[in-house]
């Protein structure tokens, strides 16, 4: 019955995406950083916080993407909705489960797959960059592109997390960093000290983006990117 109740979610749940994502609107910003970088055969782990996927759930799908989804029973949800969507999952997180999804995150890269990892999850501090992904790109050697998401009309839950769901005829902008790379030699001294820095470039980010401000409006003069639907 539990398996049925999860199988029901995720179907749902990817209509739901679709459906929703038909009517909005989004401009993607800084796609070379990771693009390039695909060019020349080099993988890399995306880096987001956790409010804020379900855009990028719409806008990656199909892609192949191998996500770290906590062990907890909602990580369940999420990981069908996720391989509805085309992407795989590494089950385990910082607080439980974290090196058996470590090593599921490198056997995958392993196998040539980009990466995905929200270092705010499973449940928090929202927006505060805990050392799990750092520890991902140091083991795997590949490199951590942040991403942050604005819209301009959304909803959010009341959750730890404010989880974003854009409304309807929405304008989106997700904006990608430029690549981070953890040495394979860095200690629990330099890693604590990356943190709070990758945490200032997913702020600047998310200026960049519109999130945070008054009802999504955007105010950076600049909107002349190519916009996708």
């Amino acid at each position: 019955m539990k398996n049925l109740k999860f199988l029901a979610v995720g179907a749902l749940g990817q209509g739901l995406v679709g459906s929703l994502f038909t009517t909005t609107r989004c401009t993607r910003v800084g796609r070379e950083h990771y693009e390039d970088l695909h060019r020349a055969g080099q993988r890399v782990i995306f880096v987001l916080w956790h409010g804020e996927m379900l855009p990028l759930v719409h806008y990656h799908r199909g892609e192949g993407i191998v996500c770290l989804v906590s062990e907890h029973a909602d990580g369940e949800y999420i990981t069908r909705i996720l391989h509805r969507n085309g992407f795989g999952t590494a089950r385990g997180s910082s607080t439980r489960g974290g090196s058996k999804g470590l090593r599921q995150l490198v056997r995958a890269a392993r196998s040539g797959k980009d990466l995905a990892v929200t270092p705010d999850g499973p449940k928090g501090p929202p927006h505060v960059f805990k050392p799990g992904a750092l520890v991902a790109s140091q083991l795997t050697g590949l490199p951590m592109i942040p991403i942050a998401v604005g819209a301009s009309a959304a909803w959010h839950f009341d959750s730890w997390d404010r989880f974003m769901v854009p409304r309807p005829l929405a304008r989106l902008r997700i904006v990608y960093g430029e690549p981070v790379w953890v040495p394979r030699d860095a200690d629990d001294a330099a890693l604590t000290t990356l943190a709070p820095e990758l945490e200032a470039r997913m702020a600047a980010l998310a200026r960049e983006a519109g999130a945070g401000e008054p009802d999504g409006v955007w105010t950076r003069a600049d909107r002349s990117d190519e916009p996708e639907r």
